[in-house]
């Protein structure tokens, strides 16, 4: 993980209420940043996953709220940000199905709004959030940047349709963004839709088993600290503008094995059963995934560095001191 400051002047994250964006509005706030966070407008109070943030770091946080998809609420969340950290998505591969004219709305009406914002107001760079998704399942493995593009949910084609956005407003009229591709980001704060976050709050919930789906895929797990360094170093790399970075660790791991690492982690062994709970159609289903970062440490200077052991521990620690956030799903986003 590079350990360099982010560019100075007022930075705007979108999606800083979700589980990526609220760490990296910390890790910026703490590293003495200006920093706006847009949100999305709710009735309900509170501002999701910022709750959780310290005090003193929440209250040096200017909170706007708004909808990604009104260029006017996009217009004036950009104006006097220098850098714009792009996260704001639906994020959910079964609601994609059933609700894709919003997923495409959001995902990549909402991707235009700040692109149109950010060339209009000057931003010195954009940070867009791609993901692993948008390749399919492995072709070849690792994964890099040139693996074929295969979307295999209205999800995934979503982000490949803001993805294609971003870089033809880049080389148009020369909107200065970056893209980042995620893999499988975890973390404290997740939903437990997300499966290590499920996996460890069952097994702190006093369940006498897991319910899990299918045991077998892979995935290429980044931890959240991990993930967060590498947008803070595509805000500023050179030789980066215009470019796409896998963000892995180019480890994978099945979803099985990943359930029994995580007992080792938490100290409790008790049995899995494979549930059949399924949203979405069973060819939409990535079955590996394994990354290639080469291009993010050559260019970024950006590494992984927390392992799965470690980063499980993160998540144990989280779901015992936020029982009531943490309580165990039977469905995977």
């Amino acid at each position: 993980m590079t350990s360099a400051s982010p560019p100075p002047g007022r930075h705007l994250v979108t999606g800083a209420a979700g589980f990526i964006g609220s760490h990296l509005v910390e890790s910026l706030v703490r590293q003495g940043v200006q920093v706006r966070a847009f949100v999305h407008y709710s009735s309900r109070p509170g501002h999701g996953n910022l709750d959780l943030l310290p005090a003193d770091v929440h209250a040096s946080i200017e909170v706007v709220a708004g909808d990604i998809t009104d260029a006017s609420c996009v217009d004036e969340a950009v104006a006097g940000c220098d850098v714009v950290l792009h996260l704001a998505a639906i994020i959910s591969i079964p609601h994609s199905y059933r609700a894709a004219e919003q997923c495409l709305a959001t995902n990549a009406t909402g991707t235009l709004r700040v692109l149109e914002a950010c060339r209009r107001h000057g931003v010195r760079r954009l940070v867009h959030t791609s993901t692993s998704e948008v390749y399919g399942s492995a072709r070849v493995v690792p994964m890099s940047e040139t693996h074929p593009i295969t979307p295999q949910s209205p999800y995934a084609a979503t982000k490949v349709a803001a993805d294609a956005l971003v870089m033809a407003l880049h080389h148009s009229v020369g909107v200065p963004a970056v893209i980042v591709r995620p893999f499988n980001t975890y973390g404290p704060r997740q939903s437990t839709r997300a499966v290590l976050s499920s996996i460890v709050a069952q097994l702190l919930s006093g369940a006498d088993e897991i319910h899990l789906g299918d045991l077998r895929p892979t995935r290429d797990f980044v931890h959240v600290d991990d993930t967060v360094a590498g947008f803070l170093a595509a805000a500023r790399a050179e030789g980066a503008v215009g470019r796409v970075f896998n963000l892995a660790t180019g480890r994978e791991i099945s979803i099985g094995d990943a359930a029994r690492l995580a007992m080792r982690v938490v100290g409790r062994e008790i049995p899995i059963r494979q549930v059949v709970a399924r949203e979405r159609p069973a060819t939409s289903e990535v079955v590996r995934l394994c990354g290639d970062a080469s291009a993010a440490r050559a260019t970024l200077g950006w590494q992984p560095s927390v392992t799965l052991e470690a980063g499980l521990a993160t998540i144990a620690e989280f779901v015992r001191r936020h029982p009531e956030r943490c309580r165990p799903l039977e469905q995977f986003a």
